[in-house]
Protein backbone atom coordinates (compact mmCIF):
# COMPACT_ATOMS: atom_id res chain seq x y z
CA UNK A 1 0.00 0.00 0.00
CA UNK A 2 1.18 3.22 -1.09
CA UNK A 3 0.17 6.59 1.02
CA UNK A 4 -0.15 9.37 -1.36
CA UNK A 5 -1.36 13.06 -0.58
CA UNK A 6 -3.62 12.31 2.88
CA UNK A 7 -4.68 8.78 1.72
CA UNK A 8 -4.28 5.45 3.24
CA UNK A 9 -5.04 3.71 -0.12
CA UNK A 10 -3.45 4.08 -3.52
CA UNK A 11 -6.37 5.11 -6.03
CA UNK A 12 -6.01 4.62 -9.63
CA UNK A 13 -5.79 7.26 -12.36
CA UNK A 14 -9.12 7.55 -13.16
CA UNK A 15 -10.09 7.37 -9.59
CA UNK A 16 -7.14 9.76 -8.93
CA UNK A 17 -9.07 12.47 -11.93
CA UNK A 18 -12.50 11.93 -10.51
CA UNK A 19 -12.13 12.61 -7.03
CA UNK A 20 -10.25 15.62 -8.05
CA UNK A 21 -13.29 16.96 -10.29
CA UNK A 22 -15.45 15.75 -7.75
CA UNK A 23 -14.34 16.60 -4.03
CA UNK A 24 -15.40 20.08 -4.76
CA UNK A 25 -18.89 19.69 -6.34
CA UNK A 26 -19.54 17.55 -3.15
CA UNK A 27 -18.57 20.36 -0.42
CA UNK A 28 -20.45 22.32 -2.96
CA UNK A 29 -23.56 20.85 -2.06
CA UNK A 30 -23.03 20.34 1.36
CA UNK A 31 -21.43 16.65 1.47
CA UNK A 32 -17.82 15.91 1.98
CA UNK A 33 -16.36 12.98 -0.52
CA UNK A 34 -15.49 9.98 1.37
CA UNK A 35 -14.77 7.76 -1.41
CA UNK A 36 -14.54 7.16 -5.15
CA UNK A 37 -13.89 3.48 -6.66
CA UNK A 38 -14.03 2.58 -10.60
CA UNK A 39 -14.78 -0.99 -11.37
CA UNK A 40 -15.82 -3.45 -13.33
CA UNK A 41 -18.38 -5.76 -12.41
CA UNK A 42 -20.51 -8.99 -14.36
CA UNK A 43 -19.23 -7.16 -17.54
CA UNK A 44 -20.25 -3.26 -16.36
CA UNK A 45 -18.10 -0.65 -15.74
CA UNK A 46 -19.28 1.36 -12.21
CA UNK A 47 -18.16 5.18 -11.07
CA UNK A 48 -19.12 4.97 -7.39
CA UNK A 49 -19.00 8.25 -5.10
CA UNK A 50 -19.45 7.82 -1.97
CA UNK A 51 -20.39 11.05 0.38
CA UNK A 52 -21.05 12.17 3.98
CA UNK A 53 -22.20 14.84 5.89
CA UNK A 54 -24.02 16.00 9.47
CA UNK A 55 -27.09 15.82 9.20
CA UNK A 56 -27.44 11.78 6.85
CA UNK A 57 -26.97 11.80 4.06
CA UNK A 58 -30.59 11.77 2.26
CA UNK A 59 -31.79 11.10 -1.57
CA UNK A 60 -32.22 14.54 -2.19
CA UNK A 61 -28.38 15.44 -1.96
CA UNK A 62 -26.99 11.82 -3.96
CA UNK A 63 -29.51 13.33 -6.42
CA UNK A 64 -27.89 16.81 -6.44
CA UNK A 65 -24.06 15.15 -6.15
CA UNK A 66 -25.07 12.92 -8.85
CA UNK A 67 -26.21 15.85 -11.31
CA UNK A 68 -23.71 18.25 -10.69
CA UNK A 69 -20.69 15.56 -11.02
CA UNK A 70 -22.33 13.93 -14.45
CA UNK A 71 -22.04 17.15 -16.22
CA UNK A 72 -18.76 17.84 -14.81
CA UNK A 73 -17.83 14.51 -16.14
CA UNK A 74 -19.62 15.11 -19.82
CA UNK A 75 -17.40 18.13 -20.27
CA UNK A 76 -14.33 16.77 -18.97
CA UNK A 77 -14.77 12.82 -20.23
CA UNK A 78 -11.89 11.41 -18.30
CA UNK A 79 -13.85 7.83 -18.96
CA UNK A 80 -13.96 6.68 -22.28
CA UNK A 81 -16.20 3.81 -22.06
CA UNK A 82 -19.59 3.81 -20.85
CA UNK A 83 -20.17 3.24 -16.55
CA UNK A 84 -22.64 3.30 -14.88
CA UNK A 85 -22.68 6.24 -11.80
CA UNK A 86 -23.61 6.02 -8.59
CA UNK A 87 -23.80 8.44 -5.50
CA UNK A 88 -24.42 7.16 -2.46
CA UNK A 89 -23.75 7.34 1.18
CA UNK A 90 -20.82 5.03 2.63
CA UNK A 91 -23.04 3.61 5.37
CA UNK A 92 -23.11 2.42 8.66
CA UNK A 93 -19.49 0.93 8.47
CA UNK A 94 -17.56 3.41 6.34
CA UNK A 95 -14.28 2.90 5.38
CA UNK A 96 -11.23 4.93 6.68
CA UNK A 97 -9.27 5.96 4.26
CA UNK A 98 -7.85 9.69 4.50
CA UNK A 99 -5.74 10.56 7.96
CA UNK A 100 -8.48 12.58 8.77
CA UNK A 101 -10.78 9.68 9.31
CA UNK A 102 -8.31 8.02 11.58
CA UNK A 103 -8.66 11.16 13.75
CA UNK A 104 -12.12 11.76 13.42
CA UNK A 105 -13.21 8.28 14.60
CA UNK A 106 -10.60 8.10 17.14
CA UNK A 107 -12.25 6.18 20.10
CA UNK A 108 -14.83 4.12 17.94
CA UNK A 109 -14.84 0.49 17.58
CA UNK A 110 -13.28 -0.53 13.95
CA UNK A 111 -12.42 -3.52 11.76
CA UNK A 112 -8.72 -4.07 10.39
CA UNK A 113 -7.98 -6.20 8.06
CA UNK A 114 -4.50 -6.45 6.66
CA UNK A 115 -2.27 -7.83 3.49
CA UNK A 116 -0.79 -10.60 4.97
CA UNK A 117 -1.53 -12.20 8.06
CA UNK A 118 -0.17 -11.40 11.55
CA UNK A 119 1.00 -14.34 13.78
CA UNK A 120 -1.93 -16.05 11.69
CA UNK A 121 -4.55 -13.06 11.90
CA UNK A 122 -5.54 -10.60 8.94
CA UNK A 123 -8.70 -9.24 10.91
CA UNK A 124 -8.78 -7.28 13.73
CA UNK A 125 -11.58 -5.71 15.66
CA UNK A 126 -10.93 -2.90 18.39
CA UNK A 127 -11.27 0.52 19.47
CA UNK A 128 -9.05 3.36 17.43
CA UNK A 129 -6.88 4.69 19.32
CA UNK A 130 -5.21 7.20 16.64
CA UNK A 131 -2.91 7.75 13.84
CA UNK A 132 0.57 8.90 14.08
CA UNK A 133 3.81 8.99 11.75
CA UNK A 134 2.00 6.11 9.73
CA UNK A 135 0.96 4.20 13.09
CA UNK A 136 -2.17 3.39 13.35
CA UNK A 137 -3.14 2.55 17.12
CA UNK A 138 -5.62 -0.29 18.02
CA UNK A 139 -7.33 -1.12 21.29
CA UNK A 140 -8.47 -4.40 21.76
CA UNK A 141 -9.14 -6.69 24.87
CA UNK A 142 -6.60 -5.22 26.75
CA UNK A 143 -3.77 -4.89 24.36
CA UNK A 144 -2.85 -2.28 22.24
CA UNK A 145 -1.88 -3.23 18.92
CA UNK A 146 0.56 -0.93 16.24
CA UNK A 147 -0.03 -1.58 12.35
CA UNK A 148 1.98 0.04 9.98
CA UNK A 149 -0.44 1.61 7.31
CA UNK A 150 1.29 -0.04 4.28
CA UNK A 151 -0.39 -3.47 6.42
CA UNK A 152 -3.71 -2.31 6.38
CA UNK A 153 -5.77 -3.10 3.38
CA UNK A 154 -8.91 -1.95 4.85
CA UNK A 155 -10.55 -0.74 7.46
CA UNK A 156 -13.94 0.54 8.49
CA UNK A 157 -16.03 1.65 11.21
CA UNK A 158 -18.41 -1.39 13.11
CA UNK A 159 -21.89 -0.27 13.26
CA UNK A 160 -23.34 0.31 16.61
CA UNK A 161 -27.05 -1.58 16.13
Amino acid sequence: MVKKKGFIIDYNKIEKDIWALAEPLCYECGGELIDVEYLLENGNWYLRIFIDREPAVDHALCEQVSEKISQVLDIADPIKQSYYLEVSSPGLERPLKRERDFKRYAGQEIMVRLYAPRNGVKEFRGVLRGLEENRLFLQTDGDEITFLLEEVAKANLIADL
